[in-house]
């Protein structure tokens, strides 16, 4: 087993390109004979020069040659003349192979043949027999010019053919111009196994019961058949970002033991046109092939959007010819063909309602994030690997980390590992743990940066009347941690809560919750009869609170049971759905709404001044205070609630489950920190 996996985990070795060494050799074979041509020429010397040479009896034989029109003498010395320095001087230095006895030496370039001849008639008239001077007539052709081109007009057709091969796709990687209509599709079969399996996804019970049937199908289809049932065409994975989708699809795989491909919905997004609609047809076809086997298209979203939406008239939309391929082929399979289709998307409200229909998409799989007991199944899958101290506690982990989806907890456990080897510890404990899900959900910690005590006065103040307003608060989430220490980009506070796993909010627990959200404010106004920028976040969250209980949740009496929210969100609503007076009205009630939350709020913390100056001060004292501190400065919380924690851990109500109702968590709060 061993001696496979280190087989296939072995990098292959990338096979040698043996045309881009022939395109090497031929180029540096050109390169030579030009160089050996050029290097090779003769010394080229003027008549003057001749003349003294004739004269000085160093001249053995003449050469006359016409070439391209050109009349060319060449010169060869005798071989005692070839032992005057000067001349071997000049020969070597114009030749690479060095002094050739035999000659030619030297050339010289003549204007008119019949002049040079009168002239060399006129040299010979006063020589003795034993110094004349032979001269022969040559035709001859240049063929180095011919070879040079010639050379070059091969490499021009080798490179031709070369990019036309890997144009082909017969080049590798890289290249494959006329293969851009195929799949982008990895394929994962029996040499490359899908590894994951349903024993690596955790908290997630619902959704794999769903897919579990898929695997039945693809094991045992007679099982469903022979009953006259119909094989699934698809089922599409909905759910926000992290919750585990495309690890869902891939243990479908790894169950199933059937090939798997895999892509995303940009893979068809292409800039030529057809380009799309072709890598459909081509992913399918290698799906029917290899059929029974899953077919995983992640963010499908990126082209199953609505058609026509945001299109302008008379627009060639090349995503929404993409999509309709994809429609076709769906709905073009045969119901025992065993090609099962699975996409995940986090935007369902934007697919095509024709993708969405029975028949193609049969089955919706609702992928949200995990409840508490799902949290700590998951947190029990990352731990595995990180050598853990005794005191780790994953209830009180999945406790402390609500609405957190798996991947943000497998940051938290990475972090945690990350923070207990920076400071030299041999097991992770629970401090690293908490310290890590502060960085997730505040930041990073900055202990050195620079704040004024002025400014340090404020920040304690604002964050102990968040802590004592949630403290006498029936309906506000208990206080978890409270802290002055700068976080993140800029933030100079931080206060840690621990909301209840509830999915409904009735308007009381609304109001408490806007209450001690304006803690922070109230208590700048009480103490320093001042108000600061740093209740911006306060505000924000207040707002869309207070706005969310008139417009959308019907909690107001004078605009009455009205919601104006858009599920659809319509690209195409550019104008609110009621009128100026009915907005006008809306504005009056949502200020009336925070004015009375900031007045009750003023209230109550006037009526605990006592207390907002006892955690301040120990909050400049000691930076950071737990709900313990809290416990013991202030007491006990009058309201004899138990945690969700505490809940969890005594097995109370754990399986009970409210129904959730359309749109709550969008607007509801659900992190477990605010920042200011």
């Amino acid at each position: 087993m061993d001696k496979e996996r280190e087989k296939k985990i072995a990098p292959k070795v990338p096979r040698p390109n043996y045309q881009m060494w022939i395109i090497l050799v031929l180029v540096a074979v050109v390169l030579g004979i030009s160089y050996i041509n050029k290097s090779g020429e003769l010394v080229e010397i003027t008549e003057s020069r001749f003349e003294d040479m004739v004269e000085a009896r160093n001249v053995k034989k003449l050469v006359q040659i016409k070439s391209d029109n050109i009349w060319i003498i060449e010169i060869t010395l005798k071989e005692d003349a070839l032992q005057n320095a000067k001349y071997k001087q000049e020969i070597e230095r114009s030749s690479p192979w060095g002094v050739k006895p035999n000659g030619p030496h030297y050339k010289m370039k003549v204007g008119s043949i019949d002049k040079f001849i009168e002239k060399y008639e006129l040299l010979q008239k006063n020589v003795s027999r034993a110094d004349q001077i032979d001269l022969k007539v040559e035709e001859r052709q240049d063929y180095t010019s011919f070879l040079f081109n010639m050379g070059f007009l091969v490499l021009l057709v080798l490179g031709f053919w070369m990019l036309m091969r890997r144009m082909t796709g017969g080049g590798g990687p890289g290249g494959q111009i006329f293969n851009i209509g195929k799949s982008k599709a990895a394929l994962f079969d029996a040499e490359n196994k899908v590894r994951i399996t349903f024993a690596d996804v955790a908290g997630l019970e619902e959704a794999k019961e769903e897919v579990k049937e898929i695997v039945d199908f693809l094991k045992t289809p007679q099982k469903f058949t022979k009953l006259g049932g119909k094989i699934p065409k698809g089922a599409l994975l909905v759910g926000p970002p992290g919750t585990g989708k495309t690890l869902l699809a891939k243990a479908v795989a790894g169950e199933a033991g059937v090939p798997f491909f895999s892509l995303s919905g940009s893979d068809f997004v292409e800039m030529f046109v057809g380009v799309g609609a072709a890598r459909v047809r081509d992913l399918f076809k290698q799906a029917k092939e290899k059929a029974p086997c899953i077919v995983f298209i992640d963010e499908i979203d990126a082209i199953g959007r609505s058609r026509g939406r945001g299109q302008m008239p008379g627009a060639n939309d090349e995503r929404e010819n993409t999509l309709n391929s994809l429609l076709v082929e769906m709905d073009g399979f045969a119901t025992d063909s065993g090609v099962i289709i699975l996409a995940a998307t986090n935007r369902p409200d934007v697919l095509d309602s024709a993708l969405l229909r029975p028949g193609r998409f049969d089955r919706q799989i609702s992928i949200d994030k995990p409840d508490i007991g799902g949290r700590e199944h998951i947190f029990k899958v990352h731990l595995k690997p990180i050598k853990l101290s005794k005191d780790v506690d994953v209830k009180k982990l999945a406790a402390q980390t609500p609405g957190f989806a798996g991947a943000e907890i497998a940051n938290v456990c990475n972090e945690a590992a990350l923070i207990a080897a920076r400071r030299d510890k041999g097991e992770v404990d629970m401090q690293d743990f908490q310290d890590a899900i502060d960085r997730v959900i505040g930041g990073l910690e900055k202990k050195t940066k620079i704040i004024s005590p002025e400014e340090k006065r404020i920040v304690a103040y604002h964050e102990a009347g968040h802590a004592v307003a949630g403290w006498f608060l029936e309906h506000a989430d208990p206080l978890v941690k409270v802290s002055i220490v700068p976080r993140g980009v800029a933030a100079l506070g931080y206060a840690q809560y621990l909301p209840k796993e509830q999915f409904l909010y009735q308007t009381e627990q609304l109001i408490d919750e806007m209450c001690m959200t304006f803690g922070g404010r109230a208590a700048e106004e009480i103490v320093f009869n001042k108000i600061s920028t740093g209740a911006l976040s306060d505000l924000e969250r207040i707002t869309k609170m207070a706005y969310s209980m008139v417009t959308v949740y019907g909690m107001n009496k004078e605009i009455g049971n009205i919601s104006f929210y858009d599920s659809k969100q319509s690209d195409y609503s550019f104008n609110k759905p009621y009128s100026e007076a009915t907005a006008e009205k809306i504005d009056k009630e949502v200020k009336k709404i925070i004015d009375n939350a900031f007045e009750r709020t003023k209230s109550l913390l006037t009526d605990h001044r006592e207390h907002l100056e006892i955690i301040a001060k120990e909050l400049l004292e000691k930076e950071i205070l737990f709900q313990s501190d809290l416990e013991r400065l202030i007491g006990k919380r009058p309201f004899a609630h138990q945690t969700t924690y505490e809940k969890f851990t005594n097995g109370a109500n754990t399986e009970v489950k409210e129904e959730k109702s359309n749109g709550v968590q969008e607007t509801t709060p659900e992190t477990a920190s605010e920042v200011k």
